[in-house]
């Protein structure tokens, strides 16, 4: 899974402030997505998390996560569905899983996604 996210992010930062990211999923404390995400925000990339729960990635710091924004989801919205969204240049990619941006979900756990 993380070699598959890895390419999809890296298309948008390619996109630059074109490109366009939301992740919706209960939480986020995967190194190497963080870094990632960081140089999607340096790149001009805007990037929307949508987290329920542990989420180590810190939005707003200049020259950093400037393009950042997180959302914490809990109460009544509270779910369990991940939904992975890529502007890709106007050909819009949605995907939809289980898994979350944990080293234990991205390198040792199957998904099947397929695009909606």
């Amino acid at each position: 899974m993380r070699s598959r996210l890895v390419e999809l992010i890296r298309r948008e930062i390619a996109h630059g402030k074109h490109g366009h990211l939301i992740l919706k999923m209960n939480a986020l404390e995967d190194k190497g997505m963080i870094r990632l995400l960081y140089e999607a925000s340096r790149a001009g990339v805007k990037v929307d998390l949508l987290v329920r729960g542990l989420c180590c990635l810190r939005p707003g710091i200049p020259g950093v996560s400037d393009n950042i924004a997180v959302r914490s989801i809990v109460g009544r919205f509270l779910e369990h569905s991940r939904v992975f969204y890529f502007r890709n240049g106007g050909a819009e990619e949605i995907y939809a899983g289980s898994a979350d941006m944990m080293p234990r979900n991205l390198d040792r756990r199957w998904n099947s996604y397929s695009p909606s």
